[in-house]
């Protein structure tokens, strides 16, 4: 490969241009928003500035293309028009080299530069960066914002594209059309040639042969005359094409990903960056700065927070909650197994005993009294919120001595949404989004607790009933559709389950009552099996195992009294029914 340079070209094949006037250079920094007509409004202005040279990836792009690499499929990243993801298999075209040393050469030549970086231009910090690079006593530094209602020069532009666009697609229709047309002409042509000889052979005439063949020929004619009667009708627009202010391209010009990233810190260029001049070419200044200011506020209701992360509140409010959850299953095992409920009650007997006698030492009283009969507690009309210790009311029993499965995964629930709310309004510190809505909660929930959510694991179909479900720690907000906490940020575990307890005492009398809406049906998550024992000498059969729909809180409880479903109440140890017991589900 020989590099060719300009001098040795032939005078018939070069084009000396006038030297430009010695001056400034100019810089224009083009800002608009993501699929308004951006990049067409960009090729438009090159237009009518050929001597204007873009920098950008796009242009770095066009330049590698017309210089005849090919570019091979992207692999990994969404592509947009802001970002192209085009690989060339050279690391200089794809590690930004070829950016760097542009950006740097180009301050060097006083010439006039377009820099149509979608998403650095619309932020202030990046702008400021930008102009740095171009001295002010050799560029003039403009900013062209474009905003709002297009220009008709700009539609008529737009429907221009549109329209040769419909004009290509049509041509290329055509093509396609006429070359299957001709290879089907082809196919037949050799089928009737080789029907032909066919039927030669086993004509008995030759008149016989003669007229098929001109009966084909004439047929063929007829088709012929009748394809080339056919005129094409033209290609318009629409009323709704012509109706349209921007085009929709199959590429998006930012990627969703960069935009929730962004769009927040989107604004309109201001003289205190350092422009020379700033232009708005569709709408007046305040007309740009409200549009801006109404469409990120629009993206802050509907936008992800793609890169929100978990913050250090989160993490330990998360990991108290996990202790307290697991120390309480294990004090209900206990509690629930005979003998060691019976070593629970007379270790707590021996260390009430040893409080009071240490409580009589202190007052120097040495009576012996008759040991008074230990003091009843009346657990069905317990005053659950001012219990003082969850894991016993008074006589040693836990509070939630009788949850079943289910009690214990909608308490896990009410307790994480209840965190979520407060961890994802702490972490994204953003006044104007202080929380979410119902089509973005699994996506946080997956974020947070790294395991997926579906409200209708707990047998409901409406988001609706899901949240009359957790009432006591979220709800949702009538006009604006957030989500918000019903507690403070210092809601502790036990006051959680408290409410919890007076849910489920609440559903069991509705149960007991009749109403048997008020049962809980959730989908419970299938015990692994062993593989089966095979006959001697044989390996054993593995059991096809089912996909768990979800657990809460480390897994499933399981539930007394052989496992029974539940509405809110539980079986009691032995089988006899507790508190609230309605029918097992």
């Amino acid at each position: 490969f020989a590099c060719r340079m300009v001098a040795d070209a032939a005078k018939d094949d070069v084009e000396v241009a006038a030297a430009a006037a010695p001056g400034r250079g100019e810089v224009v920094l083009p800002v608009g928003l993501p699929d308004r007509g951006f990049f067409d409004f960009v090729d438009m202005l090159k237009a009518s500035r050929p001597a204007c040279v873009e920098l950008s990836d796009r242009s770095s792009l066009e330049w590698a293309t017309k210089s005849g690499l090919r570019a091979q499929r992207a692999q990994g990243g969404a592509a947009s028009n802001d970002k192209p993801n085009a690989k060339f298999g050279i690391v200089a075209l794809e590690d930004g080299s070829l950016g760097s040393v542009l950006g740097a050469v180009a301050p060097t030549t006083q010439r006039e530069y377009i820099l149509p970086e979608l998403r650095a231009n619309l932020i202030a910090s990046e702008r400021e960066a930008v102009l740095a690079k171009f001295p002010k006593s050799e560029f003039k530094r403009t900013a062209v914002v474009l905003m709002g209602e297009p220009s008709s020069e700009f539609k008529a532009h737009i429907q221009s594209i549109i329209l040769e666009g419909k004009k290509d697609k049509v041509e290329k229709e055509r093509k396609k059309k006429a070359q299957e047309a001709q290879r089907k002409s082809l196919y037949e042509e050799r089928k009737k040639k080789a029907d032909a000889a066919r039927k030669a052979r086993e004509a008995k005439t030759k008149g016989e042969a003669g007229e098929e063949e001109e009966k084909e020929t004439a047929d063929a004619e007829m088709a012929d005359a009748a394809a080339a009667g056919a005129e094409e009708a033209p290609v318009e627009l629409t009323e709704e094409e012509k109706a349209l202010t921007f085009r929709t391209c199959d590429t998006p010009d930012m990627t969703e990903r960069v935009l929730s990233k962004w769009f927040s810190q989107f604004s309109v260029p201001t003289f205190a960056e350092g422009f020379d001049e700033i232009k708005f070419v569709w709408q007046d200044e305040a007309a740009c700065t409200k549009l801006l200011k109404d469409w990120v506020m629009e993206k802050k209701l509907t936008q992800r927070a793609e890169d929100l992360q978990a913050g250090a509140w989160f993490k330990e409010q998360q990991a108290a909650w996990s202790k307290a959850l697991s120390e309480w299953k294990k004090v209900q095992n206990d509690f629930k197994d005979p003998a060691k409920k019976k070593a629970m009650l007379a270790k707590k007997k021996e260390a009430a005993e040893a409080a009071a006698k240490a409580a009589g030492a202190e007052g120097g009283e040495e009576e012996k009294k008759e040991e008074a009969p230990a003091e009843e507690i009346d657990v069905e009309n317990l005053d659950v919120l001012a219990v003082k210790d969850v894991n016993d009311v008074g006589n040693g029993e836990p509070l939630f001595a009788h949850f079943l499965y289910e009690d214990w995964a909608l308490l896990s629930a009410c307790y994480e949404l209840h965190l979520l709310a407060h961890a994802f309004k702490k972490d994204l510190n953003d006044a104007d989004r202080p929380s979410f809505k119902e089509k973005d909660l699994s996506f946080y929930y997956q974020k947070y607790y790294r395991k997926s959510f579906d409200f209708k694991n707990f047998g409901i179909e409406d988001f609706a009933d899901f949240l009359e479900l957790i009432k006591d720690t979220m709800t949702a907000d009538e006009a604006s559709g957030f989500l918000k906490p019903a507690l403070g940020d210092d809601a502790t575990p036990e006051q959680v389950l408290k409410l919890a307890e007076e849910s489920r005492r609440e559903r069991s009398r509705r149960v007991d009552a009749g109403d048997e809406t008020a049962k809980l049906k959730f989908a419970r998550p299938v015990p692994q099996q062993r593989a089966r024992q095979g006959p001697p000498g044989g390996a054993g059969q593995p059991q096809q195992q089912q996909r768990q729909p979800f657990s809460y809180g480390g897994g499933a409880m399981p539930s007394a009294g052989g496992g029974a479903r539940g509405v809110g109440g539980a079986r009691g140890v032995g089988g006899r029914p507790a508190f609230g017991m309605g029918p097992s589900g």
